[in-house]
């Protein structure tokens, strides 16, 4: 008889925003897996007594990182121990949570996978953006800006985007800004579309820069955003100064 894995949210990086499934599953467990964008506010809520092993990676990381922390999940597994495994927002939101269900039910091991907010949303709504609005957006799409480097060619159509949807949020795609709006232009967005980059996105250090397509990525440049941050681009972005209410 085999232990069982939790594959937990953490939430999108206000400590209180964690689910109370989350915290309970934390106290009881005998082992935690935690990512890198997991608030340290939260792994102290972990009882001391509790083994926490750091299994965090940075975007670009290879495969072989992910191999490990398969490894060690089935280990522990198998050592009866009951494991979470807690990821940063949502787990299966670009989090891998569904590669690593498949990989748990392919070993015969058992699991339950518990939602998170995941970071798209809760930083749209802690910087005044609404994704969607009945006057301005009736669409909303996720898309990740780094995506499998294994795959032989993008999956995402950025061209297809700009026309099809009105509210897109990109995750991990800090790096590639520049070619994204470039994309989305050619795929005739306007220019003056709105863009807002949050970063660390609900924490204490949340932090936001509006724009549009033509100049927002010089404007990362120059005020310095890095990693972790979401993009979001659509007119739903303007509300931002009209409804923000966090100060």
């Amino acid at each position: 008889m085999s232990g069982k894995v939790y594959l937990v949210g953490a939430g999108p990086g206000d400590e209180k925003l964690i689910t109370l499934k989350a915290v309970e599953l934390l106290k009881k467990a005998d082992v935690v897996l935690y990512d890198r964008l997991v608030n340290k506010k939260i792994i102290s809520m972990i009882p001391k007594k509790t083994e926490k092993v750091y299994v965090g990676r940075d975007v670009g990381d290879d495969y072989k990182h992910q191999e490990s922390t398969n490894d060690l999940m089935l280990k522990f597994a198998k050592k009866k121990k009951n494991i979470v495994r807690l990821k940063g927002g949502d787990p299966t939101i670009f989090g891998r949570g569904g590669e690593e269900a498949q990989y748990l039910k392919q070993h015969k091991i058992k699991y339950e996978i518990i939602p998170g907010i995941t970071s798209g949303i809760a930083s749209a709504i802690y910087s005044g953006i609404p994704l969607t609005h009945r006057k301005y957006a009736s669409s909303v799409v996720f898309v990740t800006g780094h995506e499998d480097p294994e795959k032989k060619k993008e999956a995402v159509k950025w061209k297809k985007l700009a026309k099809s949807v009105d509210t897109i949020v990109i995750m991990m795609g800090l790096s590639r800004i520049e070619i994204i709006c470039k994309e989305l232009a050619k795929g005739g967005m306007k220019k003056s579309v709105p863009v807002a980059v949050i970063q660390n996105g609900t924490t204490t250090s949340h932090r936001m820069i509006l724009g549009n397509i033509s100049n927002i990525a010089k404007q990362v440049k120059q005020k310095k955003i890095k990693s972790p941050s979401i993009i979001i681009i659509g007119k739903v972005v303007e509300l931002s100064k009209t409804i923000g209410w966090k100060k």
